[in-house]
């Protein structure tokens, strides 16, 4: 089996955590383990190692699910009445579900293991690279950070494999219509609902852990950041972008711009006093980049509940640049970003953006 970057970077990072180990309890030398996630490379590390322990973590169980559902679905659909198709899809559901359950136990470890990590680095380059004034210890908050980022981050799982079955069955459904229709035989049906399985249970599964961890670490960041500039008085802070050619326009645009720590904190309860992952979809909503039909130029905005709030137009995009955050027109203000729940990071899927203090 082909080993992927992540996956290989995990067998690395393991390795040296053995030789620290070695370094340091046996030889006494002095060692650097931790990961530093204040830092663009950092950040990019932790979300990669991340990934590839949630991925071992999952195991097979989508591709047993898959499997499972295909077996269910396996039958000479001619010979089968309207409300037999139905009950057969529904197992195959059930059948599928119960493998795809396991997968939110399965990732708390990694996910418990890390958001201690992302903390812990949090506090760590907060003290050392800010001069922050920080205790050596977790504060309430930053235990409060860690348990939330684990349970919601579960939370979101469990919903991503209910929508991916609740969409494979309506797939599935059509596909067994218009097969029958088309007088198929059922080795035809049998194959375009495997793909169909495959597609919606294992092909998008890569990526998404990548998602996955970028949307933990970064949010377990920002949340131990707020922890961090509250305990050290501070009252501000700015959003920093990592500038280069990777940088969405939506990074560009909010680069530079500063809030309050306590609305940050405020925005904090809030989104910890909700589980479910439509509610914190509109404490938190991501900005998504659109053509406007009037102008012609990108809008950037977010979407709560069908209420679409616009945030800026693109005036001169700096997308493939460095160090250029571009030109923008301003639609609301920064008090009016932080109303809609844009006012810490993650932005978007993989976003990079850290905070820095305002002293």
């Amino acid at each position: 089996m082909c080993t992927a970057p992540a996956d290989s970077l995990l067998l690395l990072h393991e390795a040296r955590a053995v030789a620290d180990t070695l370094l340091g309890d046996v030889l006494r030398l002095p060692v650097a383990k931790a990961l530093d996630v204040g830092t663009a490379a950092g950040m990019d590390r932790a979300v990669a190692l991340l990934a590839a322990r949630l991925r071992r973590a999952v195991g097979r169980a989508d591709v047993d699910a898959m499997r499972e559902a295909v077996a269910v679905l396996d039958v000479d659909w001619r010979t089968t009445t309207a409300a037999q198709r139905r009950r057969l899809v529904a197992q195959a559901l059930e059948a599928a579900g119960q493998h795809t359950a396991l997968i939110p136990s399965r990732i708390q470890a990694p996910l418990g293991d890390a958001a201690e990590e992302v903390v812990a680095s949090t506090r760590s380059h907060a003290r050392r690279e800010q001069g922050l004034a920080l205790a050596a210890r977790f504060n309430a908050m930053d235990r409060r950070v860690a348990h939330h980022i684990v349970r919601t981050q579960g939370n979101f799982v469990r919903d991503e494999y209910g929508r991916r079955l609740d969409a494979f069955g309506a797939e599935a459904r059509r596909l067994v219509a218009e097969g029958l229709e088309a007088g198929l035989e059922r080795s035809d049906i049998a194959e375009s609902l495997e793909r169909a399985a495959r597609g919606a249970l294992i092909e998008r599964a890569p990526f998404y852990w990548e998602v996955v961890a970028g949307s933990f670490v970064g949010q377990g960041r920002a949340f131990a950041q707020v922890s961090s500039y509250a305990e050290a008085s501070i009252r501000r802070y700015r959003i920093e972008a990592v500038l280069d050619e990777a940088t969405t326009q939506v990074c560009r645009y909010l680069h530079g711009r500063t809030f309050s720590v306590s609305d940050a904190l405020r925005r904090f309860e809030r989104v910890e006093a909700r589980a479910r992952p439509e509610d914190l979809r509109q404490e938190l909503p991501w900005v998504r980049e659109r053509l406007d039909a009037d102008t012609g130029r990108a809008l950037l905005y977010v979407n709560r509940g069908g209420q679409e709030t616009r945030l800026a137009e693109v005036l001169r995009s700096a997308a493939g640049k460095h160090d250029d955050v571009g030109e923008f027109r301003s639609l609301v203000s920064d008090r009016q970003l932080a109303d809609a729940g844009v006012g810490f990071p993650p932005f978007h899927a993989l976003c990079r953006t850290t905070t820095l203090a305002v002293t």
